[in-house]
Order: structure tokens, then C-alpha cells, then sequence
């Protein structure tokens, strides 16, 4: 194959083989090991949205028979937290040593959020990297920034080297790296390597052992939270201004926001912010989800009262229930 990455086969291709990992398929000890293919803290700089889809049919699975994949996702999708964080520049690494097989470089930033899907038609895969191991393994790096690839056909690369950064590039809404495992041209899950078809659990992770508890899988998120001093809008929270806006002494509004990933139909989300006198000053309640969502945002916040702010500890408490037990929640404290 040329240089150039037919990205609609290599995202989309080897699905119907992916569902035939587990039947008489057993894990050998020739398992590639992997590290963290991107240079952030799982948890708490970048987070796990999508992992590969295991349902051969049309509908979606992941390795824990949950809701984060869709149909036909062959890979795992390390998200960060915020177009701002993705212009700071985050490091994208090779997560095994070997030879660089494939590369593109010039795709540009946005072109999907910008001009829909048939503008990135054979290119979904944005700038990307395909990196050939020993006994038949591969793997792919896509969504890289533009002109971030750092290097070249034949280049032999190392575990954690830099090979590029993370961007926006191909088919992708928020700035993340589609991280995809092959074996001998199958797709492969590397948390589930080997899984019995229909099964919950069993396979075998190939990342590095010191990472696996650092991977444990979650099923809800936290992407973003913090006080602003305004109404918040998806845009803000991507640009990193909701977050700098912190509300002082002589701010007109002091204003809680939150953004998960992960909710799941029939989830109920509720805000509120107590003052420094613990009386509860704005509050927000969502019905619950009729559908599972790959992000929500939720906000609540009061204008500031004609005797001004009370000085002391605010306080906001994000919760997730489910079925009346709590599953997520998130404590902010704001001191003024």
C-alpha cells in the first residue's frame, strides 16, 4: 500500500473477521504489549468514549456488553477533555516499537465539523499513523493534527516515542485519537484480546501491566466541571472559556457546570449550589434520559443578590442517579 491511507478500509475494514476472534481463537504468548498511546492521565487528562464494538450485528457492544461503541467502531477513542486542551498539544506515542508503514499528514484540522461528512469521504481516518510490529501485529493512529506527523515510511520507532499530536482531523466531532489493534489483518480488541463471542468478560488486556488499573473501565464520566460566571454553552466549555471565567467578589452570576460522557438511557442528573450558609441558591433537575447519550451538559447558576455576595465556601454537588442509587457525582467548591 502507498503512503497514502485508504482510511475508509482501514477504519471500516476486517469487522466481519473482528466477530470471529473467540470462536476456537485462543490469546498466545506472542501477545503484544501496549502502552498508553497518548501523553495524558487516563481519568483525568484524557478519558475512554468508545471502545471496539464486538457485536457482529447491528447493533453496538463493548467488552463489557455496555453502551460505549456504536456500530462497527474498530478501535478506542482517548478523548480529551477540551479543544483547548488539543491546541495546547498533546503528544500522540507509539504504544510498541516497530517500523512506520503507513502515514498521512496533510489532512486538515475540522474539515468534518465544517463541511460534513463528504468532505473527508476515503480520508476518515484525518492524518494518521500505522505502525507494523513483530508476529503480525499493526497499529493505527488516527485524528492527528495537522502537519504534527513526525515521522516518516521506514522509520523505526520505540515504545513511547512521539510520533505526532492529537488533533481534529478526518471524521471526528471532539478532539480525540482513534487507536485501532490488528493481528494478522484482524481487528482486535486490546482489552479483550480473544473473547468468546457474547461473552462479558475473558480475553486478555494487552496493555502493560503497571497501565490496566489505570484503564479500568468506567462506565460514566466526568469531562469537564467547574464554576463560570454565565450561562454555558458547549462552545465554552470546548474554547476553555467556562472554565477560566471564575467567578469572584464582584461577579453578576455564580454559575455551576458540568459535562459527562457515558449516561445511559433512564439516567436522572441533578445540580445545585449551596452558600457559604449551606441555603441552597440555584438548583437544576433533568428528567430522566430517554436515551443513552455520548455527552450531556448540565448547568445551574443565580444572579448575584442586591446585597452582594456572601463571603465563604460555595459549594455544588452534581449527582447521576439510577433506578435510586447514585452512580456518578461530582463535588466543586468555590471560595469567594
Amino acid at each position: 500500500m502507498s503512503s497514502r491511507m485508504s482510511c475508509a478500509g482501514l477504519l471500516h475494514r476486517a469487522f466481519a473477521a473482528l466477530v470471529l476472534v473467540g470462536a476456537g481463537f485462543h490469546a498466545d504468548a506472542q501477545s503484544i504489549q501496549l502502552a498508553l498511546p497518548v501523553a495524558c492521565e487516563p481519568g483525568r487528562t484524557c478519558y475512554i468514549q468508545n471502545y471496539t464494538d464486538l457485536d457482529p450485528s447491528r447493533s453496538a457492544r463493548d467488552y463489557k456488553c455496555g453502551t460505549l461503541t456504536y456500530d462497527e467502531h474498530n478501535g478506542t477513542d482517548f478523548r480529551l477533555p477540551s479543544l483547548a486542551v488539543q491546541k495546547a498539544g498533546v503528544e500522540v506515542r507509539a504504544a510498541a516499537g516497530g517500523s512506520i508503514l503507513r502515514i498521512r499528514n496533510d489532512a486538515p484540522d475540522g474539515t468534518f465539523t465544517k463541511l460534513g461528512r463528504e468532505a473527508v469521504r476515503e480520508a476518515e481516518c484525518g492524518n494518521g499513523v500505522v505502525i507494523e510490529h513483530p508476529e503480525q501485529w499493526e497499529t493505527q493512529y488516527c485524528h492527528l493534527a495537522a502537519g504534527s506527523v513526525l515521522v516518516k515510511l521506514g522509520d523505526k520507532v520505540e515504545l513511547g516515542q512521539p510520533i505526532g499530536r492529537v488533533g481534529l482531523s478526518g471524521l471526528t466531532e471532539y478532539p480525540h485519537l482513534h487507536f485501532t489493534v490488528r493481528h494478522n489483518g484482524v481487528v482486535v480488541d486490546p482489552f479483550a484480546y480473544g473473547v468468546r463471542p457474547e461473552s462479558c468478560q475473558g480475553g486478555q488486556s494487552l496493555w502493560l501491566t503497571a497501565l490496566r488499573s489505570k484503564l479500568e473501565y468506567q462506565e460514566r464520566a466526568i469531562l469537564n466541571a467547574g464554576f463560570t460566571t454565565g450561562p454555558v454553552t458547549m462552545e465554552l466549555i470546548e474554547d476553555g472559556s467556562a472554565e477560566r471565567q471564575m467567578p469572584s467578589a464582584s461577579s453578576m452570576a455564580i454559575v455551576a457546570f458540568v459535562r459527562a460522557i457515558g449516561l445511559k438511557a433512564g439516567d436522572a442528573q441533578w445540580l445545585v449550589i449551596k452558600d457559604p450558609l449551606e441555603n441552597v441558591i440555584a438548583e437544576t433537575r433533568s428528567a430522566p434520559l430517554q436515551a443513552n447519550k455520548a455527552q450531556f451538559m448540565l448547568f445551574a447558576g443565580k444572579k448575584r443578590p442586591p446585597g452582594g455576595w456572601e463571603r465563604g465556601s460555595y459549594k455544588a454537588t452534581y449527582v447521576v442517579e439510577r433506578d435510586g442509587q447514585v452512580v456518578l457525582r461530582k463535588d466543586l467548591e468555590l471560595m469567594l
